[in-house]
């Protein structure tokens, strides 16, 4: 199988082809390409297919490493854009990208850096999901530290968003995997800790679902965002500050999609061999 690795903030990935190749990648294979000692090494797995609904340029799908396969990834769908651009597959600057449920639309930009429209956030309990009896601006989960208020949306894929007075000393590996598995998520949840700067800035730590903590996180700094705006603590853009840099999103309000721009590039190219059928 024929692979590249990318990486966008130190969020890394492995983008494989499925439009010229067809790997048989089953969960274990995944598992086993992830192992940064045995494998290749990622975050994340973005297998890049054709695409199902009629005006997508591709379909894209994303497997965490520990083999499972979830919604939508910010920091995935720039790099994918890019390795298409890059690979001579896209039509122009412009592409519209199947993910599960939706199409997302992404623009080169003329610095390199690539936007993606990550759509309308979802707020309804049941669409997150989220076990809620309504609607809340904030909700409260119980958990082995005490009462944590949250904020919860869906950019595509859960996440619950907490605020901290500073993300350096932040409970984020004890808090993360606790909510992540929080009962009141039944799909399980991403987990963003925000410390506001200024209206316009504010930092982020996330740990990922599947994934623990990572260096940045796109869904996570568009749903920080989007609670921010909620809150009536931030513009409508705002840099986003994570371990591995800077994405600045932009979010006018609700009913309207949110915009988020930031860098993607490639770290090397190779090819492994896979257990099993391969095909091609």
């Amino acid at each position: 199988m024929h692979f590249t690795k990318m990486e966008a903030l130190g969020n890394d990935f492995v983008v494989v082809d499925a439009l010229r190749q067809r790997p048989h990648l089953p969960a274990e294979a995944v598992r086993a390409l992830a192992d940064r000692r045995r494998g290749i090494g990622f975050d994340q797995l973005l297998l890049a297919e054709p695409p199902a609904h009629l005006g997508a340029d591709v379909r894209y799908r994303i497997f965490n490493a520990d083999g499972s396969e979830v919604e939508h990834c910010g920091n995935g769908v720039r790099c994918l854009a890019r390795f298409l651009h890059d690979s001579g597959l896209a039509p122009g600057p412009r592409l519209r990208i199947e993910t599960e449920g939706r199409i997302t639309e992404t623009r080169l930009e003329d610095d390199g850096q690539v936007a993606v429209d990550m759509g309308a956030p979802a707020l309804e309990p049941g669409r997150i999901p989220l076990r809620a009896a309504e609607r809340a601006a904030a909700y409260r989960l119980a958990t082995s530290r005490g009462e944590q208020e949250i904020a919860a949306v869906s950019m595509g894929n859960p996440h619950a968003v907490l605020r901290v007075d500073a993300v350096d000393t932040a409970p984020v590996a004890q808090l993360g995997p606790e909510i992540e598995r929080h009962p009141r998520f039944p799909n399980g949840v991403n987990v963003g800790f925000m410390e506001r700067v200024e209206r316009g800035r504010i930092r982020l730590r996330v740990f990922e679902r599947g994934v623990g903590e990572t260096p940045a996180c796109g869904t996570g700094a568009c749903a920080a965002v989007v609670a921010g705006r909620l809150a009536g603590r931030l513009d409508a853009t705002v840099a986003v500050e994570l371990t591995g840099g800077t994405l600045v999103v932009h979010w006018p309000g609700e009913g309207r999609a949110v915009w988020m721009t930031g860098p993607a590039r490639t770290v090397f190219r190779g090819e492994v061999e896979l257990p099993g059928p391969a095909g091609r």
